[in-house]
């Protein structure tokens, strides 16, 4: 299990790849492969955004992202669980967040990767400026799942 903040651009589906081929454990074990993949919208409360600054607080937002995936590890049995959120300065069409879960079942996966996205969108310690034509603003709510 993993769970990684990155303030540079990644490629989720190679990052997918390099992970799941670096997990020998996991080879003929698993059924399913959830995967969750989030990009940064260009519009946001019916105006445009031209960027985005997501803060955090270092340390308190990692240990929350892995009680996350803990928390689902333990409620459906996954096999493994790979996280990485982006932080710091994004443009519109950016990968955000990629979620990714292995289990032996699809309804597991498919249930646990959700729960995971939602419990991070409603819960982790993340801060959104985003840049929109007539200024920056704060983020003060996200989007029901």
């Amino acid at each position: 299990m993993r769970v990684e903040l990155r303030a540079t651009p990644f490629d989720p589906l190679a990052e997918l790849a390099r992970y799941q081929a670096n997990q020998r454990e996991l080879q003929g074990r698993y059924g399913a492969t959830a995967i969750f993949i989030g990009t940064m919208r260009d519009y946001n409360d019916q105006s445009p955004v031209t960027g985005m600054t997501l803060e955090h607080y270092p340390g308190m937002t990692e240990r929350h992202l892995q009680r996350i995936v803990t928390a689902a590890t333990d409620e459906w049995t996954l096999l493994d669980a790979l996280l990485i959120h982006r932080v710091g300065a994004l443009q519109p069409n950016d990968p955000i967040v990629l979620v990714a879960v292995w289990s032996a079942h699809r309804a597991a996966a498919f249930a646990a990767c959700r729960a995971i996205m939602e419990e991070l969108k409603s819960k982790a310690p993340f801060w959104k400026r985003e840049e929109t034509t007539t200024g920056p603003r704060w983020v003060t709510h996200n989007t029901p799942g």
